[in-house]
C-alpha cells in the first residue's frame, strides 16, 4: 500500500514546483484547457505502454494509477468550478472533502482497463478544458473553499489543477 500524499500543494500557486517544474504564475488563463488536454493526452499515451500496470517501485502508482486520478481530478474539478461559477459571488462555495488515496483504494485504481481509462480521461479532461475556456474574465475571481479553508479564485483554481496533471505526467515519465 502507497503511503497517503498528506501535502497540502497550495504553495504551487507561489513558487514552480522542484519536482516537475511547473510554475504558476508563468501560465496564462488561456493556456488551462490546452495545457490541461495535452496533459492528460500523454498520460493516455502512457496506458498503451506494456508496463501501463506496473509500479516501478513498493512507494509510487503505475501509470494507470496515476491516469485513474488524473481522470477523477478532472472531474472533481469540473464540478468544483461549476459551484464556483453558480455560487452568488459573495460567499464562497465550500468544497467537498475528496480523500483521493481513499478513492484510489476503493475503485481498485491499479486494476481498471487502461483502455477504458484512457477513454474516460479524454473525455473528463476534454469536459472540464471546455469547462475554463467558456469563463469570461469578468468571471475569474469568483471564490471556492476547500474544505480546509483554502480560497482559490476560479484562475487560480484552474492553476491548480493544471499543476497536478502536469505534475502526473511528470510522474509517468520520471
Amino acid at each position: 500500500m502507497i503511503a497517503p500524499d498528506t501535502k497540502n500543494w497550495t504553495w504551487v500557486l507561489e513558487r514552480p514546483c522542484a519536482e516537475c517544474g511547473f510554475d504558476a504564475e508563468a501560465v496564462t488563463y488561456a493556456q488551462i484547457p490546452e495545457r490541461a488536454v495535452d496533459s492528460a493526452t500523454r498520460l493516455g499515451a502512457a496506458l498503451a505502454r506494456p508496463d501501463a500496470r506496473t509500479r516501478p517501485d513498493e512507494a509510487t502508482w503505475s501509470p494507470l494509477e496515476y491516469a485513474a486520478h488524473v481522470r477523477d481530478v478532472c472531474r472533481i474539478f469540473d464540478t468544483r468550478l461549476a459551484l464556483m461559477l453558480g455560487g452568488d459571488g459573495v460567499t464562497p462555495p465550500r468544497f467537498q472533502n475528496w480523500d483521493q488515496d481513499a478513492t484510489a483504494i476503493a475503485d481498485r485504481y491499479g486494476e481498471q482497463d487502461p483502455a477504458v481509462v484512457a477513454g474516460e480521461l479524454a473525455e473528463a479532461a476534454e469536459r472540464v478544458a471546455e469547462a475554463f475556456a467558456v469563463v469570461g474574465a469578468e468571471r475569474r475571481g469568483l471564490r471556492g473553499a476547500r474544505s480546509d479553508g483554502s480560497l482559490f479564485t476560479v484562475d487560480s483554481l484552474g492553476r491548480y489543477f493544471l499543476h497536478d496533471l502536469v505534475h502526473h505526467v511528470h510522474d509517468v515519465r520520471g
